[in-house]
């Protein structure tokens, strides 16, 4: 649910963006707080919706090979198997990469097109627009072999891939890249996002300037009690 949330949040940043910078005068009056807020509810709903088989059909199993007990998805029949994955994979990858490349491909085109005058008008949008492509870049370096990985399992599970691939290691390796896919995220964040790193730098003078104040007090306290 958590990595279904997060790309579709990335969805909507991206669309964001696509207004902002290819349809501005639409964009000045969709962004408001209200649709920020029903575009969160909808997404947070729509994962909510695809983690129902999970807690449905999970079971827990044990693996006496490996000497384990882990929750899986019971499923009995190879076709809940097969349309469980590929629901799984279009709706939770394929659709949103869509989405997010055909946005990425017409704000590359707006920007080429547009006269030096007017991007520094808007160094606002570049600079967000920048972040956007490197939070993409990074999602689909963590995220493309997880995906692959999985598309070759359902084929080999299926009996449509005919050969004898070992996948284990392979999908430890790509689960591990996109799980670090929310670890890179915050760094990038630092890293490009310049109102980030002002918000961040403001949280923690504010932070500070609270802790001094609080050891001040204390400090009279024990001074007064002493006296």
């Amino acid at each position: 649910m958590n990595a279904f949330c997060s790309i579709y949040f990335l969805v909507l940043v991206s669309i964001d963006r696509y207004v902002a910078l290819v349809h501005p005068l639409s964009h000045e009056r969709i962004r408001r707080p209200f649709y920020a807020k029903l575009g969160c509810l909808f997404v947070w709903g729509l994962g909510l919706v695809f983690a129902l088989p999970i807690f449905i059909y999970r079971k827990l199993k044990f693996n006496s090979r490996l000497n384990l007990t882990h929750c899986s998805l019971n499923l009995t029949f190879p076709e809940q198997y097969l349309a469980s994955e590929v629901t799984t994979i279009t709706f939770s990858f394929i659709v949103p990469v869509i989405i997010i490349l055909f946005c990425t491909v017409k704000i590359i085109q707006t920007l080429r097109k547009r006269l030096m005058e007017v991007l520094n008008i808007q160094k606002t949008d570049q600079k967000a627009t920048t972040l956007i492509l490197a939070v993409l870049l990074a999602f689909l370096i963590c995220w493309v072999p997880f995906h692959v990985t999985k598309i070759l399992d359902v084929l080999q599970n299926t009996g449509i891939l005919k050969c004898h691939i070992t996948l284990t290691i392979v999908q430890q390796i790509s689960t591990y890249f996109a799980f670090f896919n929310s670890v890179l995220n915050p760094i990038l964040y630092v890293l490009v996002g310049k109102t980030f790193q002002k918000r961040a730098k403001e949280l923690f003078m504010l932070w500070n300037k609270t802790r001094t104040a609080s050891f001040s007090r204390l400090s009279t306290r024990l001074t007064s009690f002493k006296l």
